[in-house]
C-alpha cells in the first residue's frame, strides 16, 4: 500500500473525530466540511513518513484551517444576512443537511457555540482544543506561536466566558429550567395544548424591531395569541437552545453557531408571564451569556 492511499484511509478513520473538532472550531457544518475538504488537500500533499501520531497530527491540520478560517471571518456577524433565506434571521441556508446542522448544534450545545463565537480564534482554538479534546497546551501553543503558558491563559478567559456570572440560586435554576424546557419542547413539536399550560393568561410578550423586521416594536398579549406566535417561530426553534441570560434561564437562536435572538422570561408561580424577545444587536450584545451546566 502506498503512503497516499494508506493516509485516505486514515484519514476516513478519523474524519469523524476531525469533523467534530471542525464543527466546534467553526459552528458551522457546511463550513466544517470545507475545513475538511481543505485540510485533506493540504495532508494529501505533506510527508507523514515521521509521524508517529497520526490522528493528532491531523487534528493539528484541520485546527490549523479552521484557525485561518475563524482569523478570515472578520467582520462578518456585521454583514448583511442572505436574502435567500426563508427566514431572514435564521441567516443563510446551509448548503449541507439541515436537519444534520440542528442535531449537531444540539450534541454541542446552542449556548456553548454562541459563547465560543464571542470568543477570539486564539481563544476559541485554546479552549476547545484543550477543554473539549484534551489537546495538551504544549502542542497547540506552536499553531498560535505563543508559549504554553500563554496558551493556557487563553484558554482560562475563553472558560470563564463560557461559565459567565453567577447564577440564580440552584432551586429556582431548576425548576425555571424545566419550564423554559417545556416551552422549547412544546414550541419544537408544535404542541399548542402544551404551550398554553407554561403560559399565564395574561402573559405578556415584548419583541423588539429586528425580530419581526418592523419599524416599531411588537407587543403581544394573552396565552392563545402568544402560543400562536411560537407556533409560527417553529422554524427558528429548531436551532434554538438554552442558556444563562444575565444569570436567569433564557433561550439563544443561533443558526449555524451565530447569535441571532435571545429570549428571556418572567415566571411567576410557575407559569410565563412575560417574554421579551431580543434581536437588536446592541442589545444582544449587552446580554452576560453563559452555558447552562
Amino acid at each position: 500500500m502506498d503512503e497516499h492511499h494508506w493516509l485516505a484511509e486514515r484519514f476516513t478513520e478519523h474524519r469523524s473525530h476531525l469533523r467534530a473538532v471542525a464543527f466546534r472550531l467553526l459552528g458551522s457544518l457546511s463550513e466544517a466540511d470545507d475545513a475538511l475538504q481543505d485540510a485533506w488537500l493540504r495532508a494529501s500533499r505533506a510527508d507523514v513518513g515521521q509521524v508517529h501520531n497520526i490522528a493528532g497530527w491531523l487534528t493539528t491540520v484541520v485546527a490549523r484551517v479552521c484557525l485561518n478560517m475563524l482569523r478570515s471571518r472578520g467582520n462578518r456577524r456585521e454583514e448583511p444576512l442572505d436574502i435567500q433565506a426563508a427566514d431572514p434571521l435564521l441567516g443563510p441556508a446551509s448548503a449541507g443537511n439541515p436537519e444534520q446542522e440542528v442535531e449537531m448544534a444540539d450534541s454541542v450545545g446552542v449556548a456553548l457555540l454562541v459563547v465560543l463565537d464571542t470568543l477570539s480564534p486564539a481563544e476559541r482554538l485554546a479552549f476547545v482544543l484543550h477543554d473539549l479534546f484534551a489537546v495538551p497546551f504544549e502542542e497547540i501553543a506552536p499553531m498560535l506561536e505563543r508559549s504554553p503558558e500563554a496558551t493556557r491563559q487563553l484558554a482560562s478567559r475563553a472558560r470563564r466566558r463560557v461559565k459567565g456570572a453567577a447564577p440564580a440560586p440552584q432551586a429556582d435554576l431548576t425548576r425555571r429550567r424545566e419550564i423554559v424546557e417545556a416551552f422549547l419542547a412544546a414550541t419544537r413539536g408544535r404542541d399548542f395544548q402544551a404551550l398554553i399550560t407554561l403560559l399565564h393568561p395574561e402573559v405578556v410578550l415584548r419583541a423588539d424591531k429586528a425580530v419581526m423586521l418592523t419599524a416599531e416594536p411588537v407587543t403581544v398579549h394573552g396565552a392563545e395569541p402568544v402560543a400562536k406566535g411560537a407556533m409560527a417561530a417553529m422554524q427558528r426553534a429548531q436551532f434554538t437552545g438554552l442558556a444563562l441570560l444575565d444569570g436567569a434561564v433564557g433561550l439563544v437562536m443561533a443558526p449555524h453557531g451565530r447569535l441571532r435572538v435571545a429570549l428571556t422570561f418572567t415566571i411567576v408561580d410557575g407559569l410565563v408571564t412575560a417574554i421579551d424577545v431580543i434581536a437588536e444587536s446592541d442589545r444582544l450584545d449587552r446580554l452576560d451569556l453563559a452555558v447552562l451546566d
